[in-house]
């Protein structure tokens, strides 16, 4: 587990500095525009959602000599790796068609990456806990690399180097860490699935598949739900900081370690109480604290940095429920597809999430900064501070209560994924293990 785990580490480190930093760093430090850049970032993720099935059907049906999944992870890392390096260390003028490509690689790379990865994890364990301990080695892995990623602007940040110099460090130290990493989990895990028969690609066969899929429909949506809450305090972040609170760059990656900490040092919780309760009760009981702690936000007087401190500790504290519980819980629906149709789809199904995923973070960022942009933040006037303060705080605790709502009626536990699985064995081929 840890082998494949290691990866996840290397990939995180550049995700505050993408998701948090960039934007706000092409719109405000390199003179794109809050407006321009928020469209940009839009339209490459919606570029980059068609990239996304596509992937996962592939890395279903081709099967090579590596396997179906270790292929795509490697052209993909080394896609991504280039276009880390262009977006982190710019030349100067940079022109908005700049960002737009380097972005679309950078999001490419990472979808071949991401839907084979998250696939190869699920397809290592049938067990309704084990996949929970897998993928919670690989997310806990993942906060690692993000809290390197917190804590490498911070440092440098008070050896005195700018957000540029920091952004660049991120990507070299991306580079150096993620090669041997991601070589070491391709030679040693095997891929433990290998289908016996050819997987359909009849586009109705699938989508009559997707649409009898109840668990997988609901699961989707609160996927998506809970990503926009998530994605609007994330691309906000440094905007909310700088406006809201006067933080600089280094209280702002100040910030955002403890959040991270707190996420590494609780999710084993969430694994241990998964196990005495099930999945989907036990996220839902993260985003109710999750919800407790961010009600206070629009509260927080400027300037009060240990009040938000102490947010962050509280939501950091459930973001490992966040991140190990939905892909076990992924896992699991793909196993009503292959009870019904005895198809090994979960290349598809992953980057169906993926695609979800997605659309919320952009969707966060074509919505917020557009509308920031007009409510004239940028100069500095009031109704632009109000408004910084709904979307940030006030949205998604709207958007979280929707998506307890919707998952606490997700009825695929323990006792009905079990039979699931005796069907499975009962009527399918076994599977080949390749390399």
């Amino acid at each position: 587990m840890v082998a494949y785990g290691l990866p996840a580490l290397a990939f995180s480190v550049p995700t505050i500095p993408v998701y948090v930093y960039l934007p706000s760093f092409y719109a405000e430090d390199l003179g794109l525009g809050l407006a321009v850049t928020g469209l940009i970032l839009l339209a490459m993720r919606v570029f980059d959602l068609v990239s996304d099935p596509l992937v996962g059907v592939l890395s279903d049906r081709l099967v090579t000599r590596l396997g179906r999944r270790k292929p795509w992870i490697a052209i993909g890392a080394g896609a991504a790796g280039l276009a880390l390096v262009m977006l982190f260390a710019p030349p100067q003028g940079v022109s908005a068609i700049y960002l737009a490509v380097w972005t679309g690689v950078l999001y490419l790379g990472w979808t071949m990456v991401a839907v084979p990865y998250s696939a190869w994890g699920a397809e290592l364990s049938d067990d309704y806990d084990l996949r929970t301990r897998i993928t919670a080695v690989r997310e806990g892995l993942s906060v690692v690399g993000i809290l390197m990623a917190a804590a490498l602007p911070f440092g440098l940040g008070l050896m005195g180097w700018g957000q540029a110099a920091q952004l660049a460090g991120v990507a070299v130290a991306t580079l150096l860490i993620g090669a041997p990493l991601v070589v070491i989990a391709l030679a040693r895990v095997p891929e433990a699935r290998g289908p016996t028969r050819q997987t359909s690609f009849s586009l109705t066969e699938i989508g009559r598949s997707l649409s009898a899929n109840a668990p997988f429909r609901r699961l989707l949506m609160a996927w998506f739900v809970n990503g926009l809450a998530n994605g609007l305090p994330a691309v906000l972040l440094p905007l909310y900081l700088r406006h809201q609170l006067g933080a600089d760059a280094t209280a702002t990656a100040g910030l955002i370690f403890v959040y991270f900490a707190a996420a590494v040092v609780l999710l084993p919780l969430w694994d241990r109480l998964s196990r005495t309760t099930s999945k989907n009760r036990a996220w839902v009981f993260a985003m109710t604290v999750a919800i407790a702690a961010f009600i206070w936000v629009p509260l927080i007087d400027p300037g009060n940095l240990v009040a938000f401190g102490v947010v962050c500790a509280i939501t950091g504290a459930t973001l490992g429920a966040d991140l190990a519980l939905p892909p076990a819980m992924q896992a699991d629906v793909i196993d009503v597809d292959r009870a019904t149709t005895g198809q090994e789809r979960a290349g598809l199904y992953f980057s169906l999430w993926s695609m979800a995923a997605k659309l919320a973070l952009a969707a966060a960022v074509g919505m917020a900064f557009p509308l920031l942009g007009w409510s004239g933040l940028e100069q500095g006037e009031d109704r632009g501070r109000v408004l910084l303060v709904a979307l940030y705080a006030g949205v998604p605790v709207a958007l979280k209560l929707a998506a307890c709502a919707l998952i606490w009626q997700y009825d695929l536990g323990r006792a009905k994924h079990a039979a699931l699985r005796e069907k499975i064995a009962q009527n399918h081929h076994p599977w080949e293990n390749t390399q």
